[in-house]
C-alpha cells in the first residue's frame, strides 16, 4: 500500500488512477477539477464544499446531513425547503435560532428538558452499548463529551472569559487540528455517570449565562485571543450562544438516531 504523508501534491495530475479504498484524511482538495470520477458507495465526514459546483452528476441513493444554505439542485435552493420541512416535523427546532433573551431561555428549557429525556432513555441500555459506535459515528458517551467541550468553550471561555476551562474527559471534534492544553482523548473509557457529573457542572454554567442574559449582552462582542480555543476578536455573544444551542439540539437528534439503532441490534 502507498502511503502520502505531508507532502504537497498541489497541482498534482491524476488520470485513469484507481484510488478504490483510498483514506483521505486532512487532505485539501480545494479548487481541484474532477471529471469522469466515480465516487460510488464512498463515505465523507466533516468536509467543506463551500463554493462546490457539480454539473452532470447523478445522485441517486445519497444521504447528506450538515447545514445547508444556496444549495441549488436543478435550478431549485433547496435549503429553505429542507428548512422548513424539519421544522414541519419538529416545531420546536425553530425556536433554536432567538434573537433576544428571552428566546434564549425558552431554547435551553426545551433543551434541557428534551436532553433530560434522552438520558432516561440512555440509562435502559447496559453501559457497554452506550460506548459503541454506531456507523462510525461517536458513541453516546463521546457525544456528551463533546458537548461539554462545546459548551466549555463557547460560554465558558468566549463568554465568560476563562482561558482554559477544561476537563480532561472533554472531547473536541474530530476534524479538530489539536491544541496544546486542549484535552483530547477519544478512546476514554469514563462512565456514563462520570461524564454526566460534568455535564451537570456544564448545563448550569449555560444556564446561570441565559437566566442572566440581557438583550444589551447578547447584542455585545467578546474578544478572545489567549492562545488555545476559540481565538476570535469582536465575536457575537448572541453567535456563542446560537452555536451551543445548535450543538445540543443536532447531536441530541444523532444520539436518538443512535439508540434507536442500539435498540435494534439487541
Amino acid at each position: 500500500m502507498t502511503e502520502f504523508q505531508e507532502q504537497d501534491l498541489t497541482g498534482a495530475r491524476f488520470e485513469r488512477v484507481s484510488l478504490r479504498g483510498a483514506t483521505f484524511t486532512q487532505v485539501f482538495f480545494n479548487d481541484a477539477s474532477m471529471q469522469a470520477v466515480d465516487l460510488s458507495g464512498a463515505q465523507i465526514r466533516g468536509a467543506y464544499f463551500n463554493g462546490t459546483r457539480m454539473r452532470g452528476v447523478e445522485l441517486v441513493d445519497v444521504e447528506i446531513s450538515g447545514e445547508l444554505k444556496n444549495v441549488v439542485v436543478n435550478g431549485v435552493d433547496i435549503a429553505p425547503l429542507v428548512n422548513a420541512e424539519l421544522n414541519r416535523r419538529m416545531p420546536e427546532r425553530a425556536r433554536m435560532r432567538p434573537d433576544d433573551s428571552d428566546g434564549f431561555r425558552a431554547a435551553w428549557a426545551i433543551l434541557e428538558r428534551l436532553w433530560e429525556d434522552t438520558v432516561e432513555r440512555a440509562r435502559t441500555f447496559p453501559e457497554p452499548a452506550l460506548h459503541r459506535s454506531v456507523d462510525g459515528e461517536w458513541s453516546f458517551i463521546q457525544t456528551l463529551r463533546h458537548l461539554n467541550f462545546a459548551s466549555a468553550a463557547w460560554v465558558g471561555r468566549m463568554v465568560l472569559g476563562t482561558a482554559s476551562p477544561w476537563h480532561e474527559l472533554d472531547l473536541p471534534w474530530d476534524e479538530a487540528p489539536g491544541w496544546d492544553g486542549i484535552p483530547w482523548d477519544r478512546d476514554a473509557g469514563p462512565s456514563l455517570d462520570e461524564v454526566l457529573t460534568v455535564r451537570r457542572e456544564r448545563q448550569a454554567m449555560v444556564g446561570h449565562v441565559m437566566e442572566t442574559l440581557t438583550d444589551e449582552q447578547l447584542a455585545s462582542d467578546v474578544t478572545r485571543t489567549e492562545p488555545g480555543w476559540p481565538r476570535a476578536e469582536n465575536f457575537p455573544v448572541k453567535e456563542c450562544l446560537r452555536i451551543v444551542l445548535n450543538e445540543e439540539w443536532e447531536h441530541r437528534l444523532y444520539a436518538e438516531r443512535d439508540l434507536t439503532a442500539l435498540e435494534k441490534d439487541n
